[in-house]
């Protein structure tokens, strides 16, 4: 085996080691935000992350139709459908019918939603912050390659 396809097998573990590391910190993200919403004295928090995500879309784009919020999430209608109730059950979102289309429903945060949303948005702002300063040891030619390596991988896992 010559240097180049060592280096190849060396990132390629690497990759995979990122890979496990990653599906075990996605394992713990809701625990993690779950306590952090505890410590905020938030009662009612929602146990799934997914809904989380959709309180997010929500406060993002409101009002937003299930058809939007799936298209955003890269989910189906139905699993949408399936959360927005549970979401509306739970008061954390309101359903509306706007003034010109009767026939349509649309998502609004009730005021519980937007301390979930705003909780949320607060934390992705920590993890940006934890990322961006985990990229300072890089230069800008490093960030260019790195950019484009992140890239070209995201695509390639998105055409299997």
């Amino acid at each position: 085996m010559d240097s180049n396809d060592r280096t190849k097998q060396l990132l390629y573990d690497q990759f995979i080691r990122f890979l496990h590391v990653y599906e075990n910190h996605k394992d713990t993200e809701i625990e993690h935000f779950l306590s952090i919403a505890q410590r905020e004295s938030m009662d009612k928090i929602p146990q799934h992350l997914t809904a989380v995500h959709m309180i997010d879309c929500i406060g993002k784009h409101e009002p937003i139709n299930n058809t939007a919020i799936a298209e955003a999430m890269n989910l189906s209608k139905a699993s949408i459908t399936k959360i927005g109730n549970k979401l509306l059950e739970e008061g954390f979102v309101k359903r509306t019918k706007m003034n010109d289309n009767k026939k349509e429903s649309y998502f609004r945060l009730s005021p519980q939603g937007k301390k979930i949303f705003e909780l949320h948005e607060r934390l992705h702002v920590l993890e940006a912050e934890r990322f961006h300063r985990s990229l300072d040891k890089y230069s800008e030619p490093e960030l260019k390659i790195i950019h484009q390596f992140l890239h070209d991988s995201s695509m390639d896992m998105e055409s299997r």
